[in-house]
């Protein structure tokens, strides 16, 4: 059986191939989306015109196991692909309308993230982190992945040796060389990544503590030793970016900034060094963002 089938694409690529009356089928599919995957095979046969045996035989066309694995399979890809059909061609809005959009929803997401926020799993999160002999943040997804690797690169600079993966057989590989002293920090905005999972799983087996930042009471809280949970909401407007992930990475904004002040001394050390490292490549000895 092939796992994955987007059977909308599958149905328009196919146009042209299927039987004469397979098409009168396919036809009736694609406009009726949302009804077909509430509908009986005799229904369908009915509507389209056609034998039972034609609307089976469409459905094996198709790369499914039969006419229940079509439904099922139509149902799970309406329900995503309904938003992005239809709607407007381009984006009619001027600049300024952009602009307002985008950073009123940044502004209404950090908003509600900071009421969400429980200061002892942040403090928590902060101790650990500061002491600590070795980061590996995960991520999987663009979103996730981007703010593990921006969490790599705000603790090397506090002198902890931070790493970041995005590959679910690397952290899994990772996971298994960490060990007392070590730390998961896992970030996954749906809380369901199954390679996540099975990294905190691993890295907490030989000692290491894991940390999460995810969705509130998913699986993904539940196993790490600290979560911190938010729960945000998506916008409706497919065109825009999600404000999720800048939410993400001010809150590792925070913990990086939390566990700098518990090493203040050691912190001050490697600025000094990193800035110091980068003044003949700009000569410029003014204050300025340390290597951005």
């Amino acid at each position: 059986m092939n796992r994955v089938i987007d059977v909308i694409t599958r149905t328009r690529q196919l146009e042209g191939s299927f039987s004469k009356r397979e098409q009168l089928v396919a036809d009736f599919v694609l406009s009726n989306l949302e009804k077909v995957a509430t509908l009986s095979q005799l229904e369908i046969a009915n509507e389209a015109g056609v034998s039972v045996a034609t609307v089976n035989r469409f459905c094996l066309a198709l790369g499914c196991d039969g006419f229940r694995d079509f439904t099922i399979r139509l149902a799970q890809s309406v329900a995503v692909s309904l938003q992005y059909m239809g709607g407007p061609s381009r984006d009619d809005s001027e600049s300024e309308q952009l602009v307002t959009q985008v950073f009123g929803a940044l502004i209404d997401s950090l908003t509600l993230a900071r009421t969400q926020l429980v200061g002892d799993s942040i403090q928590e999160a902060i101790n650990v982190l500061a002491v600590c002999r070795r980061i590996a943040f995960f991520g999987v997804g663009g979103g996730s992945a981007n703010v593990a690797r921006e969490g790599a690169n705000r603790f090397f600079r506090l002198g902890i040796p931070a790493e970041a993966h995005a590959d679910g057989y690397l952290q899994r590989m990772v996971s298994a060389t960490l060990e007392t002293g070590d730390v998961v920090f896992a970030i996954s905005s749906s809380g369901q990544a199954a390679e996540l999972l099975d990294s905190v799983a691993i890295a907490k087996q030989y000692g290491a503590h894991t940390i999460c930042l995810t969705r509130k009471d998913s699986d993904l809280a539940a196993i790490a030793d600290i979560a911190i949970e938010i729960n945000l909401p998506e916008d409706q407007d497919i065109y825009k970016p999600s404000a999720s992930r800048l939410v993400f990475m001010a809150i590792v904004d925070v913990l990086a900034a939390g566990a700098a002040r518990n090493r203040p001394e050691k912190v001050k050390e490697y600025l000094r060094r990193i800035r110091t490292s980068l003044v003949s490549l700009s000569k410029d000895t003014e204050p300025k963002p340390i290597g951005d």
